[in-house]
């Protein structure tokens, strides 16, 4: 977690709630993201089906959907952690895309194009999309050409949740006069979930889950689940008092005075993540001040709770 401001001062109770990496391996499950490793072929939806059969669990969910022939980055969501995976739904993404152009136009009208679409752009929905078909503005972060061959070009592109990569590549070749399709695409980055080594294949999570059940070894296990909170980390946030802990999760509003530690930078609308002293991720919430604001308040409002992600009871009730 970065540095946080310090507001106030507070200890946490041991008795209750658990540091996340220190969860028994059950509620570890219940509560964890895989980050998995998607392959060509099957729909999100379908990755999502497999895993609930290898675990077993009651539900899964995934951070933000893959067409079927493209690979890679899927985080997906186990049981009480389904609810957290939302927070990705909106994170910025980075993908590897083979853009194919129809005419050899040249390196340098390529390069050119590709810094002309970069920042923001405008794209309407491909027709096969589920959302509904309107002009929208979207973000593009970055674009980092890997490698150009004759009418192929290489490259990373980091952007706005929300685009879509295949119009993108469609309206280069529209600029270009000369027609693009996206031949193949991986995304590599989904907020902080990465092709590092937390990324994981069906394959691993299904040794990972015999190796406990056979061996009652768990560690390969833990190795393939990361606490739910990883989907939480690229948030700014807020640390709560163990006081404040049982009322948020009941649905009560974040006031000044629960607040112990804080982000730099808050602004207000920003979405935050309320944790706990020992790391554990509360709920989601609309900021309703700035840092500056929060850290000077002595009483009100500072946080619309959204989504509540701890159940009630985890820490003892201290309101009434």
């Amino acid at each position: 977690m970065a540095e946080l401001l310090q507001k106030a001062y507070g200890e946490t109770d041991p008795h209750y709630g658990t540091k996340p990496e220190e969860r028994p391996i059950e509620e570890h499950l219940s509560r964890g993201i895989i980050n998995l490793d998607k392959p060509s072929g099957p729909t999100s939806h379908e990755i999502d089906a497999w895993v609930k059969r290898i675990l077993p669990c009651e539900k899964t969910g995934h951070g933000g959907t893959l067409d079927p022939r493209v690979t890679g980055v899927l985080p997906i969501g186990i049981d009480n952690a389904t609810r957290a995976i939302q927070l990705l739904l909106e994170a910025p993404k980075e993908y590897v895309c083979l853009m194919r152009l129809h005419e050899d136009v040249g390196e340098t009208s390529i390069r050119d194009i590709l810094g002309e679409f970069t920042g923001k752009i405008f794209q309407t929905p491909p027709m096969r999309s589920a959302v509904k078909r309107e002009l929208r503005v979207r973000t593009i972060y970055y674009v980092n050409i890997l490698e150009i061959d004759g009418q192929d070009a290489l490259f990373r592109i980091g952007c706005e949740a929300g685009t879509y990569i295949r119009k993108y590549c469609h309206d280069i070749g529209e600029a270009l006069g000369c027609g693009a399709h996206m031949a193949e695409l991986r995304r590599t980055r989904v907020a902080d979930f990465t092709e590092d080594e937390t990324l994981k294949t069906l394959q691993d999570v299904n040794d990972a889950y015999h190796y406990w059940i056979e061996d009652g070894d768990e560690a390969p296990l833990r190795e393939c689940v990361l606490p739910m909170e990883r989907a939480a980390s690229h948030l700014k946030k807020v640390v709560v008092r163990d006081s404040a802990i049982d009322a948020l999760c009941h649905g009560a509003d974040l006031a000044a005075g629960g607040i112990l530690q804080l982000s730099e930078g808050i602004k207000r609308k920003d979405t935050l993540a309320v944790m706990t002293l020992k790391g554990e991720l509360v709920a989601a919430g609309e900021s309703l001040a700035t840092t500056t604001e929060i850290d000077q308040a002595g009483s009100g409002i500072m946080v619309n709770i959204k989504k509540v992600f701890m159940e009630p009871g985890t820490y003892p009730m201290m309101w009434k």
